[in-house]
């Protein structure tokens, strides 16, 4: 049995509060392994970078953490069903139990903010989720934690991916990226000039 913490999120870019919740997660919960989710497409329609330059910058991201840490792609997988339109948890759930039955029984848990907590009458079968994957609550600055929430967490730094892809696109030498982003992320970021142009029109996913 393998525990697994997912984590999931559009990661446009993966940033150093992603990175600190991972290590939080694994240094003070049951799992054996957090594995970085990014979504393969917006649910609402938002543009994001191309999914294989965020899958990429996740590993990246992921590399300097050590080996519990992973990336799924599972989002692509479940995108290539038929009449596929957006992924919803409790279908990302499902399809990862299913298919690691008969190779690695796993054992899930769910990473959330507690933003997401206010939103959860929004979500597919949520009681569904919580029961499959039970929570682990990562404090966000500005979000009070619910009373009776299945867990508690520390309160992360508040890092906003939209000002990061606003200082890349209009000051991409200002060093308070520095501070922002994993190093390796941002040579990547140069390297394939993501977010150069403009925040709002990146590359289409292939």
């Amino acid at each position: 049995m393998t525990r697994v913490a997912l984590f999931g999120g559009s990661f446009n870019p993966p940033h150093v509060a992603h990175q600190l919740v991972a290590l939080y997660v694994l240094e003070t919960q049951p799992v054996d392994e957090l594995w970085f989710v990014p979504t393969y497409a917006h649910p609402f329609g938002k543009a994001l970078a191309p999914y294989d330059d965020r899958v990429a910058m996740c590993e990246l991201a992921a590399a300097a953490l050590g080996g519990r840490v992973k990336v799924s792609r599972v989002e692509e997988e479940l995108a290539g069903r038929p009449g596929f339109v957006a992924s919803r948890t409790h279908d990302l759930i499902d399809h990862l139990l299913v298919e690691h039955l008969a190779a690695q029984a796993l054992e899930l848990r769910l990473v959330v903010g507690t933003d997401i907590l206010g939103e959860t009458a929004k979500w597919h079968r949520w009681n569904d989720v919580v029961a499959k994957a039970p929570l682990i609550v990562i404090g966000r600055g500005g979000h009070a934690l619910p009373a009776g929430s299945v867990e508690t967490g520390v309160t992360m730094p508040q890092i906003a991916s939209t000002r990061i892809r606003e200082l890349v696109a209009q000051t991409p030498d200002d060093p308070e990226l520095a501070g922002l982003l994993p190093r390796e992320v941002l040579w990547y970021i140069a390297r394939h000039d993501l977010y150069a142009a403009s925040p709002a029109s990146p590359r289409p996913n292939p």
